[in-house]
């Protein structure tokens, strides 16, 4: 999930409470109605991007790392959010802070799964240089996920054959192969994440977040964004 989604649309608001809310709510409610396993892996560029950083003069690897501890900030909202309503969760952290998340462990993650906890995963995969895009898509793999949702947000609701925001009647797919997507240059996610889902046949969900109501739709397998697979 973009960190930008958490962002609110009023001037210096960083984490919006009525979105992080109204996530929160859409996970639970597909979590306690079809009984999925559910896992979350947060960004940050509501609060830092690492682009920012090194347009601000820093290197890349600490304006990265600056941007995963950005990425906690956003799990622990969003987790304070699901359990107000009852729904047990956990933070893992690829960057290892005991005091507020438990250090990501692969069996520890599905472990948590299974016994019915929601877990979201902060500071992406612990590297820089690895978009958040790429850090859901291995976090997925390792889990064995069946599927990817990548939620969008700014009014995309899916993969077109141009930005829609540039080219008005560009075409929206249903559903579309790895392989085009890389042919046409399709930028629905990270690049490395695409080639790394299509290598482990894992297929990804495009669909707009920001929608009230499309967590829930794409969790209970209504057609709904882009299908990739």
């Amino acid at each position: 999930m973009s960190g930008e989604a958490l962002g609110g649309t009023e001037a210096g608001e960083t984490i919006s409470g009525e979105i992080v809310e109204r996530i929160a709510g859409e996970l639970v409610k597909a979590r306690t109605l079809y009984g999925l396993e559910i896992s979350v892996m947060v960004g940050g560029g509501n609060i830092w991007r690492g682009a920012t950083g090194m347009g601000a003069g820093l290197d890349r690897a600490t304006a990265d790392y600056m941007g995963m501890l950005a990425t906690v900030i956003n799990a622990l909202a969003l987790q304070n959010a699901i359990e107000r309503l009852g729904q047990p969760t956990r933070v893992l952290s690829a960057i290892e802070m005991a005091q507020i998340a438990e250090p990501y462990i692969r069996r520890r993650a599905i472990r948590h799964l299974e016994k019915g906890r929601v877990v979201i995963f902060g500071a992406g995969m612990g590297n820089p240089y690895f978009t958040t895009d790429t850090s859901a898509a291995l976090r997925a793999a390792e889990i064995e996920a069946q599927v990817v949702l990548k939620g969008t947000h700014s009014g995309v609701d899916g993969v077109y054959s141009a930005d829609p925001k540039m080219v008005p009647n560009a075409d929206r797919f249903d559903e579309i192969s790895f392989g085009e997507v890389i042919k046409k240059d399709l930028r629905a996610m990270d690049m490395t994440a695409i080639t790394f889902c299509m290598d482990n046949k894992l297929p990804i969900l495009v669909f707009d977040v920001m929608e009230p109501g499309n967590i829930l739709k794409a969790l209970s397998g209504e057609k709904i964004g882009t299908l990739i697979q």
